[in-house]
Parts: C-alpha cells; structure tokens; sequence
C-alpha cells in the first residue's frame, strides 16, 4: 500500500492540473471500489472547482467548490495518471528495467475520470477550455472516494482520528515521548500506530528505525525516561523518520507493485532501502558486521539488522 511519501508525490502531481480546474465531466464507470461510491457522486463534482488538494496520512483531501470534501485513498493499487494538453516528459532512457517490481495499467480497470479545465484556458485557435484528463486506475478495488461535507469533515470516522503528521512543527521528540509513556507495545506497532503518528508504514517505520538504530522489538515505553520526558532515543527516532520521509518525498516515493507517478514514472527510493526487503544482506553501516534479519510482527514483515539495532 502506498505510504506517506508515495501520496504526497501523487498529491503533488496532481495538484497543477487539478487545483483551480473544473469538473466539466465525471466518469464513474462502476458503482463501487472498496465502498460503493457517494450518492449523486458525479453530479456533486460536475461544474464545481477543485479549489485545494492536499495531503492528510494516507488520503488525498480536495475541497470541492460549493461546501463538500473529496477524501480519496490508492488502497493497494490504485493510481492516477494525467493525460495533459502537453504530453508529459519521457522517462529517462534506461531506467524503466530498473524497478522494484514492475508495474501494469489495463483500461478495464479505469474506475473514475475527471475531465479538467480552467476557466481561462484556450486551445491553440483561442477557441473553448481545453481540458486535462485524470483517470484513477484500480484494478484490486481498494481504494476508495469519498465526499463529505465540509462542516463535518474533521468529525468524519476516517479523519477523526489521525494522529499527528510526521513532518509537521507539532511531531518531535516531546510528543513522541509523550504518547509512549508507560507503553508496552514493541517500537514498530507503536510507530505505525495511526492514531499516534499518520501515515506511517512498513517500508519506511523500518527504514526510519534503522536510521535512528533502534530495535523494532524495543518497547515503546523506552522513548520517555521515568518522568515522561523524550529520552535520545526519541530524539533520533524524530530526526530519522524525518529524514527517512523528506528523502523519499525527494525520490518520488519508492516502486513497490503498483505504485507510479501521476505521469507514469515510477519512484526510485527503492534503490536506497538500508534494510527494507534485504534479508540476509550485510548491514551497510560502517563498522557494523551484523545482517539484515526479517521477523514478523502483527502480520507484517520487518526488517532489522541484529547487530546495531538496540
């Protein structure tokens, strides 16, 4: 599923095209995904503007014109892919074979299209709004949209409760003990924790853990000291999902299965995994003779080296 970092590059992607445009015409070409689609879904959005489109955890937000919210989650392999007036810059040459797994559009899997235009733009005669077609493509179906109203967005049962964002002012090593204090959980399920941090995952919970070179066994409890105030290591911990999360932002998220860009390429962060999928690989810290080892934790694979992770 993508994480953080996979949805602020889609959110970033999309954002030129969408934010200001109208949805001069809605495709849904199905009655649900995970859930079945709002009711009047296509007539709610047709003629209103997309005024923003941000991220929150996981979901992409679009504050629709006229009072609504459209909440929209990739599930595990939903993407979206923009089809400009402009066509978009090819893929570097060489690098399509060199991804985590490969990745597959059918169009029988193209649930919901948006067709896009700004009041203001003209084709190349000066003649009508040209527009910009963005499809949502799902072929496991679980991913989903959702329209709120803007009144009873932050009370909504998917909102609600969300922790806080990782790479805001309110995350740091205060906070980070604060929530931990007295906890027995092991480090990992404490940090994918969605009412405590939003938006973390597997990937990057383990690429984050290895930086701050903590256990994902460790109790969580031990990032406060007796007075419930941030011990080090819930101030490395803070600066290593930080970093951890800029850095793949910076790369364009990381290709695992399904994931691409808006424009189709695909994320490259996958080639600085440290730990994440390297079973059995040497530990690539300096000084460090350990391996990586994987374990399973609620489910979830996790990946660790059992030498310098403490």
């Amino acid at each position: 599923m993508p994480e953080l970092p996979e949805v602020e590059t889609v959110c970033r992607g999309l954002a030129p095209v969408m934010v200001g445009a109208r949805f001069v015409r809605v495709e849904q070409r199905r009655a649900d995904l995970r859930f079945p689609f709002p009711e009047r879904f296509v007539e709610r959005l047709e003629g209103r503007r997309l005024v923003t489109l941000t991220r929150r955890a996981k979901y992409l937000v679009g504050e629709v014109e006229g009072g609504e919210r459209l909440l929209m989650h990739l599930g595990m392999s939903g993407r979206f892919t923009v089809a400009p007036d402009v066509p978009a810059p090819a893929v570097a040459a060489g690098k399509l074979g060199d991804f985590h797994h490969e990745t597959g559009l059918g169009a029988t899997h193209d649930h919901v299209v948006f067709h896009m235009a700004r009041d203001a733009t003209r084709d190349a005669r000066g003649q009508g709004a040209t527009t910009t077609t963005i499809t949502y493509n799902d072929p496991r179906r679980f991913g989903f949209m959702v329209l709120i109203a803007e009144a009873e967005f932050t009370m909504h049962k998917m909102i609600a409760g969300l922790g806080v964002e990782p790479l805001s002012n309110a995350f740091d090593a205060v906070f980070l003990a604060k929530a931990a204090a007295g906890r027995t959980s092991d480090l990992k399920a404490f940090l994918l924790d969605q009412r405590v941090i939003a938006g973390l995952g597997n990937i990057y919970v383990s690429e984050a853990l290895f930086r701050a070179g903590l256990s994902p066994h460790r109790l969580s409890g031990s990032l406060a000291d007796r007075r419930g105030r941030p011990t080090l290591r819930a101030e490395r911990l803070v600066i290593a999902i930080r970093d951890v999360l800029t850095d793949a932002i910076a790369a364009g998220g990381s290709t695992l299965r399904d994931y691409a860009h808006t424009d189709g390429s695909l994320g490259y962060f996958q080639h600085a995994f440290k730990v994440y999928d390297r079973e059995g690989a040497p530990c690539p810290r300096t000084g460090c003779c350990g391996t990586i080892r994987r374990s399973v934790q609620a489910g979830r694979s996790t990946y660790a080296c059992g030498g310098c992770q403490r």
